[in-house]
């Protein structure tokens, strides 16, 4: 969608939103665009710091994430500063277990976004043990930002990894305002923008 906006020299939310119909990713994106201050934040897009959203849906969940990302070119790391979100998933059960369900699964979207990765050699797994296969740290987890809709009209639905599935996203679409160079594969490999 990042891409069918970029064709058509939309602003990426106002693309979406031209384009959605579905009225619940609607209300998701909405929020999670006014929380995050789309409009003036995408105003400061630099070489150095790009924002990128992303919605959909899944278990009869909808959600939408806007990131915030840092650039460094030469060093060849990105670094995610921020990112919000809107969850729904019908009518919450519990709140205090329900962010902290979304919460959790942005902290995992973060690890299959940029360092998660099974290396394999000859056969064997070479990287097998925590410290050598990179789940998010402490110092990794961005500004988290969640806003969660009670949707009281319809059945509730899955709170589970639905709110992972925006993350990545978002992520390469920050990385593609600030660069240019669009990301198709996971993690998201700092390397690819290194400059030489």
């Amino acid at each position: 969608m990042d891409e069918l906006a970029e064709a058509a020299g939309a602003d990426p939310l106002a693309f979406r939103l031209a384009h959605l119909e579905n009225p619940r990713i609607r209300a998701v994106l909405e929020m999670a665009a006014e929380q995050f201050d789309w409009p003036a934040r995408r105003k400061k897009v630099t070489p150095t710091s790009g924002v990128g959203l992303a919605c959909g849906t899944e278990k009869n969940s909808c959600v939408a994430a806007c990131a915030e990302v840092g650039i460094d070119r030469q060093l060849g790391q990105i670094t995610v500063k921020h990112v919000c979100e809107a969850f729904e998933c019908g009518p919450i059960q519990n709140p205090a277990n329900l962010l902290s369900q979304v919460q959790g699964c942005i902290i995992m979207g973060l690890g299959g976004a940029l360092s998660e990765e099974m290396e394999f050699a000859d056969g064997r797994i070479l990287n097998a043990t925590f410290a050598r296969y990179h789940v998010p740290r402490f110092s990794d987890v961005p500004t988290i930002d969640v806003h969660l809709i009670n949707k009281t009209d319809i059945p509730s639905a899955g709170g589970g990894e639905t709110p992972i599935i925006a993350v990545a996203p978002a992520i390469a679409n920050a990385v593609f305002a600030a660069t240019g160079i669009r990301i198709r594969s996971l993690p998201i490999r700092g390397s690819a923008l290194k400059q030489t």
